[in-house]
């Protein structure tokens, strides 16, 4: 009886993007010269993609998990089949009801975004595919399908960040992140090679039951294949050092930005959550995850501090939220980062989405802000609440924190992030401070009975396509898990203690150096521009924070 409504989902899966392919191959030749046409055409694909998914999700909780293939043909060289195919699980599902809803709202702001703009239906024309492409990406259950997916998006993303070939930096920024994606498809290409040469199978779904025959350490081409795979997501994912184009493809249209910050930079850790049986099981890729998110998580959100600009401190978020997704990936929270997907992605569509009211919001009148500053001990009374809080709530979910360390970790960072909300009481003089108090313990409670609650959710919803938290195993896991603790206490203390430093020599030079983004992404900039110049009317400098500064001879 389940195979019936299987297959209804997996048809619905593979057919909600074909109308964006239409709109995009079809429709969309010499798409400036009806642009009406294509803005409704737009849409409404749009909205086919929603239904499709929103039914596919329908249908399959009264299914099963399944891969259902429809054509497949012979890759030579021993490569496996190329074929169209649907895994139809969990983590498919959710992503797909995701990004056909953050679609959805990125073409209908379009509509009115770009209403005007000279080559308006240009720009329909490339969001249809890029829409189709990544939709694509997530329902394939053949590795090769997935990789096409995976590299045609990319390139319909970038004719999107190119938009404005007019902008220099636009333009520069466009190029830099081509040709690190560019590394990455061949990085995740090669990895693919090594596990369909060794395993046998170019199917996602078989892997599982290929890795099962095996015991103990996996062969050498696993283990790196398992490492280029991190490398791929690491580069897609705009991590530290190689950030720098997520922070200056600004210069694009803003509903550019909002599907590639709310979508699209997703890709990699979904690659990872793709490549769950064989990431788990070589244990050095998941400390690379860790390590690599952790750093990014610390570099970006000190950055961000420096940060003027509006769009600019929205990006360095997100690289920091992407390395706090391959963290928890790293430490085994898989149904945590799926969870983190899925809200981070709404809230920074609508983050970019109305990213242009801040400016009114800042221009509106405003009660004056509190002088005082936070001091170590209010910061230390304020984690000596939090954290019996928050290991209380958790014990009423179940939460196994003595089983699994990696939830101590998860918990002490909510620890860190409900005391900030104490902080605000704390900080404030004596008449009104019990009652305001009062009121953010009880907030607080509410954001730890949401974050617990949410977890326990998605752990039960994703038991069928993902494994549960893993435990830490060895000295260096230990060790990264102490680190993760450090580091986040590092951050709130800084954030804290920062009004005091303003005024201090060694913070000011640190300012700089963050402001220059350490200078890293400007060797970067330098080593693209020689390899691939940007041609414009007058010479430009582009900085770290992504302005195009004119020189002037």
């Amino acid at each position: 009886m389940q195979a019936v409504p299987t297959m209804i989902t997996a048809i619905l899966m593979l057919v909600s993007p074909w109308p964006l392919f239409m709109v995009g191959l079809v429709v969309g030749i010499g798409a400036d010269r009806h642009v009406r046409l294509m803005r409704r055409w737009t849409r409404g694909a749009a909205w086919f993609a929603l239904v499709c998914a929103f039914l596919a999700a329908v249908t399959y909780s009264l299914g099963k998990n399944q891969s259902v293939t429809f054509f497949s043909m012979k890759m030579p060289a021993s490569m496996g089949q190329l074929a169209i195919s649907v895994d139809v699980n969990d983590l498919t599902v959710i992503m797909l009801l995701l990004v056909s809803f953050v679609g959805l709202i990125v073409a209908r702001y379009s509509y009115t975004y770009m209403d005007g703009d000279t080559h308006e239906g240009r720009f329909h024309r490339w969001l249809s595919l890029t829409l189709g492409a990544f939709l694509t990406l997530i329902l394939s259950g053949n590795i090769w399908g997935f990789w096409i997916s995976w590299v045609v998006t990319s390139l319909f993303l970038h004719a999107l960040l190119a938009f404005y070939g007019e902008r220099p930096i636009a333009v520069l920024a466009a190029r830099k992140k081509y040709l690190l994606h560019r590394i990455a498809d061949a990085s995740l290409g090669v990895g693919f090679m090594l596990i369909i040469r060794t395993l046998h199978t170019s199917q996602f779904a078989s892997i599982a039951q290929a890795l099962a025959a095996t015991h103990g350490q996996l062969p050498e081409t696993l283990q790196i294949a398992s490492g280029l795979i991190v490398l791929s997501a690491v580069l897609k994912s705009a991590q530290f050092p190689f950030h720098g184009w997520l922070i200056q493809v600004m210069e694009a249209p803003t509903p550019v930005s909002a599907l590639l910050h709310a979508g699209i930079i997703y890709t990699g850790a979904f690659l990872i959550l793709r490549m769950i049986p064989i990431i788990s099981r070589v244990r050095w890729a998941g400390d690379e995850l860790i390590l690599v998110g952790l750093i990014s998580i610390m570099v970006a959100s000190l950055m961000m501090m420096t940060s003027t600009n509006i769009k600019g401190s929205l990006a360095y978020s997100t690289s920091a939220q992407m390395g706090f997704m391959l963290m928890e990936c790293g430490l085994g929270l898989y149904s945590l980062a799926v969870l983190h997907i899925v809200s981070h992605s709404v809230y920074k569509a609508h983050a970019f989405l109305s990213s242009g009211s801040v400016v009114d919001y800042y221009r509106s009148p405003k009660l004056p802000a509190i002088s005082r500053f936070a001091t170590v001990w209010q910061v230390i009374q304020s984690l000596a609440v939090s954290t019996p809080l928050a290991i209380a709530i958790g014990s009423i979910f179940g939460m196994p924190l003595l089983e699994q360390p990696a939830l101590i970790v998860m918990g002490f960072i909510l620890t860190v992030a409900i005391s900030q909300l104490l902080l605000q009481a704390l900080n404030i003089d004596e008449f009104g401070k019990s009652k305001l108090l009062l009121t953010m313990i009880g907030l607080s409670t509410l954001v730890s009975l949401a974050y617990f609650g949410l977890d326990s959710l998605s752990t039960t919803v994703l038991s069928g396509s993902l494994p549960t938290a893993k435990e830490a195993v060895g000295v260096l896991q230990d060790a990264l898990l102490g680190l993760i603790i450090a580091v986040f206490m590092g951050l709130l203390l800084i954030q804290q203690m920062l009004p005091r430093m303003m005024n201090h020599p060694f913070w000011q030079a640190t300012y700089v150096h963050l402001y220059n983004d350490l200078y890293i992404d400007m060797f970067i900039t330098r080593m693209v521009r020689s390899f691939w110049p940007v041609r414009t009317s007058a010479p430009f400098q582009a900085t770290s924070k992504g302005r195009a500064q004119e020189v002037k001879s």
